[in-house]
């Protein structure tokens, strides 16, 4: 048996916060970097952009989703601000020499919200019920299971190694692998689970539909000693009440945040810095968050064939929905291949550059002529909640309509195309961002269930390849081979990398974003 609680995932992978420049920069400064002292209680209240469809993280990869159910809900491992794979709710754990068998030793004395011990019970209910309910479970751990040694023992067992376990168990992304009670677990089975309990910082109270998402402070949380490090470490819920208010107007928010009525705006628009940038009682952040893509429909109409897809690769200019969405270069990367800009030291490939950004309308054209297209109406669907997608998505219709491409803009909210997604009937393209992933197989489009319907024998071999080294390191060397692969199928587009763009008060300290805003170690200076 070989150690690995001090396994390293990515040793070198950072995620860069990135200050925005503001005109007021001194005032950002004194805002930012004060060192005031944090008091406890208080009520902290924040603009949410997308209602979530569900507070289950084993039955949705929905992002706004885990921006919530971070706070009630925890994983065995977790990640560092380094991305390295550390302990949360297991203490430890062991790898066999053959990579099939992780067993990991639970923490005692955690509680769950209902004021029961967490035990091997309650994680082996929670982890299968993943396994065969979460995308992430399903198409990476084939015919895996979790049993229990004794009350603080769980072992995964694998069929065949699987080189990115812990990283996919880590993720904090999307279809978090989160613990709780074994009888909500079992219960649920392939359904919504019908209560919120978990053993995170901040317990469930109330979702008021369509207005608000409350949890509050659990008293009897049993944080980890170790110094607080973003996901990792001590956290502690210094607010009293934690409040995600659904506002889809992005005026609103702003205008909100400006009175006072939210403390935080998880989601500004780009487009309304100006409006806020001057206040000295608002502070502005950003951070690289996400791949803005182009999903088609591959199972039916003009995207199921490949010479059409590349017909749209070559013909959109990336540079100008970047722009529409983000305003300004300073806030999104100009990168083709599959991984991140900030990911770049240990992810990066020349394949596929020069079909990147090509702008080329006359060939475009005549690949849609090979394609057979003879200007039957294409449905580009988009949800209206988040300013960033929407305004990309009407830069890519005109795009397309230079194309000869008769495009009609079908917009939703998100929970609407959250549905709509996985419906055949209901779009050819839609635009979505995605967050980021710490290697390339866990991208969504990777996986033949997820919406646009990937479905390419030479991917399977691929991921099976990739899946089976001995260790992440080995891995990272198949990363040309997985783009040579999306170059050629194309089973979306990437347009670029792109910055998340938050706001807060002034008088507000320890908020931090990874994968999304942490509000544990955060509370109120004044």
């Amino acid at each position: 048996m070989k150690r690995s609680n001090l396994f390293k995932f990515l040793g070198a992978f950072m995620l860069l916060l990135v200050l925005i420049a503001c005109s007021d920069s001194d005032n950002a400064d004194e805002n930012g970097d004060s060192q005031d002292e944090i008091k406890s209680g208080g009520e902290l209240n924040l603009a949410f952009p997308s209602q979530p469809p569900t507070l289950d993280n084993h039955l949705t990869t929905m992002r706004s989703t885990v921006e919530v159910t971070r706070h009630i809900f925890e994983t065995l491992v977790t990640y560092d601000s380094d991305y390295n794979v550390v302990p949360m709710l297991a203490e430890s754990w062991d790898e066999s020499e053959d990579g099939l068998t992780y067993t990991f030793h639970l923490r005692e004395g955690v509680k769950f919200h209902n004021g029961e011990e967490m035990t091997a019970d309650d994680v082996v209910a929670s982890m299968n019920r993943w396994l065969e309910n979460s995308g992430a479970g399903k198409e990476t751990f084939t015919d895996a299971v979790f049993t229990k040694i004794d009350d603080q023992t769980v072992q995964l067992e694998l069929q065949s190694p699987v080189s990115i376990t812990l990283a996919i168990l880590a993720f904090n992304g999307a279809n978090l692998a989160s613990i709780m009670p074994a009888e909500i677990a079992e219960a649920a089975g392939d359904e919504n689970v019908s209560e919120y309990i978990g053993t995170g910082p901040f317990q469930f109270e109330e979702w008021k539909q369509d207005q608000y998402i409350h949890l509050s402070k659990f008293d009897d949380y049993v944080a980890l000693d170790e110094p607080s490090d973003k996901l990792a470490g001590k956290k502690e819920a210094l607010v009293d009440d934690l409040y995600f208010h659904y506002v889809s107007d992005s005026h609103t928010t702003l205008s909100g945040l400006m009175t006072g009525e939210y403390d935080v705006a998880s989601s500004v628009s780009f487009d309304g810095i100006d409006q806020i940038k001057n206040d000295e009682n608002i502070v502005i952040d950003s951070a690289p968050d996400m791949r803005m893509s182009l999903y088609f429909n591959k199972k039916k109409g003009l995207f199921a064939d490949p010479v059409a897809r590349k017909a749209i690769a070559v013909g959109i200019n990336n540079d100008d929905i970047l722009l529409a969405s983000f305003a300004n270069p300073e806030y999104y990367g100009f990168t083709h291949h599959l991984m991140m800009y900030h990911q770049e030291e240990q992810w990066y490939s020349d394949i596929g550059k020069d079909l990147f950004n090509q702008n080329d309308v006359e060939e475009a054209k005549q690949l849609l002529e090979e394609a057979g297209y003879d200007g039957e109406e294409i449905t580009l669907m988009v949800g209206r909640d988040h300013d960033y997608i929407y305004n990309a998505s009407v830069v890519l219709q005109e795009q397309l309509e230079q194309m000869g491409i008769n495009t009609k803009l079908a917009v939703y909210d998100s929970a609407t195309v959250t549905e709509l997604r996985d419906d055949e009937n209901a779009y050819d393209l839609y635009m979505k961002s995605d967050t980021p992933r710490s290697e390339p197989t866990s991208l969504l489009f990777m996986k033949s269930s997820y919406s646009g319907w990937t479905d390419s024998p030479e991917l399977e071999e691929l991921l099976q390849d990739f899946w089976g080294q001995p260790n992440l390191e080995s891995a990272i060397d198949l990363y040309d081979d997985l783009q040579e692969w999306y170059t050629e199928y194309l089973p979306i587009i990437k347009i670029g990398d792109g910055n998340a763009l938050y706001a807060y008060r002034s008088n507000i300290q320890g908020i931090e974003w990874m994968d999304g805003l942490m509000f544990w170690n955060t509370g109120f200076t004044e």
